[in-house]
């Protein structure tokens, strides 16, 4: 399988226009986690390297085709002094298949707080979930590279009130480049794994349809992709065949470096 670092080494073909690669991958459709890193880092291709990325909101429009590459063309919305925003679309035979909007900074002096970690067991406490469900299945052959322990229902402290958990432990394997604007890249990617199954925590019979509609992402402070991330997630609704996800991520040590929040398609399969 495609490295991480293949992944998102992306091919520029003018100033502002890109290309991914072509991911092995037994996936009938491409992976959003993939389309939402390699555009974030079409986007941070054109920015100047005194702005960091803080946000990026983007929508699936169309089911991509895993065996053919997506160009990706990048519109330089605003250049401020603090501030400067891209809009980046991919492209797959004439047809967008995702938009994104990604918002830098430069960073300013300001207030501090954030959410407290929630009490959970250590990773190493917990199974290595490639371990648990074994060699030749989908998780193994796609995503091998990614280390996640997944904290058990029973074991996770409930907040009142809140009707669909979910908490992941996860690193990438090896060891990533020193670039802090990698590892951004890269949690861009992961992101998407997971985060809408924490819908079906509380319908764990339910047979769904389930595809990333849309995704907004938050780089609230600096971390590593290649140690333990802690991704707390839940669903506050789910109807009408869509579910509302929501995940803040937090490093080994507590510290919030990261929101996310998802709707995704959870429609009943047919008979």
């Amino acid at each position: 399988m495609s490295s991480i670092e293949e992944i998102l080494e992306l091919e520029q073909f003018e100033k502002d226009i890109f290309r991914g690669i072509v991911v092995d991958t037994m996936l009938t459709r491409t992976f959003g986690g993939q389309v939402a890193g390699q555009a974030l880092v079409s986007a941070v291709r054109t920015v100047d390297e005194r702005y960091r990325v803080h946000s990026l909101h983007g929508y699936f429009l169309r089911p991509g085709d895993p065996t053919a590459p997506t160009v990706f063309l990048v519109d330089r919305i605003r250049e401020g002094r603090s501030f400067c925003t891209r809009r980046v679309t991919g492209v797959q035979d004439g047809q967008a298949i995702f938009t994104m909007s990604a918002s830098f900074h430069v960073g300013d002096d300001g207030i501090e707080h954030g959410d407290r970690m929630p009490s959970v067991p250590d990773p190493e406490e917990l199974p290595d979930t490639a371990e648990m469900i074994g060699d030749d299945t989908p998780w193994d052959r796609e995503w091998p590279d990614w280390d996640l322990r997944f904290v058990p229902q029973e074991q996770i402290s409930r907040r009142p009130g809140v009707p669909a958990q979910q908490q992941v432990w996860f690193r990438y394997r090896g060891t990533l480049p020193e670039d802090p604007v990698f590892h951004i890249c890269t949690l861009a990617y992961m992101s998407d794994m997971t985060l809408l199954a924490s819908a079906r925590a509380p319908h764990p019979e339910a047979r769904l349809q389930l595809a990333s509609l849309d995704h907004a992402l938050w780089f609230l402070r600096p971390f590593r992709a290649d140690e333990w991330l802690l991704y707390d997630q839940s669903s506050p609704s789910a109807g009408l065949g869509r579910a509302l996800t929501q995940g803040r991520i937090f490093d080994r040590s507590g510290t919030l470096v990261a929101a996310v929040v998802q709707e995704g398609l959870t429609r009943l399969l047919r008979e």
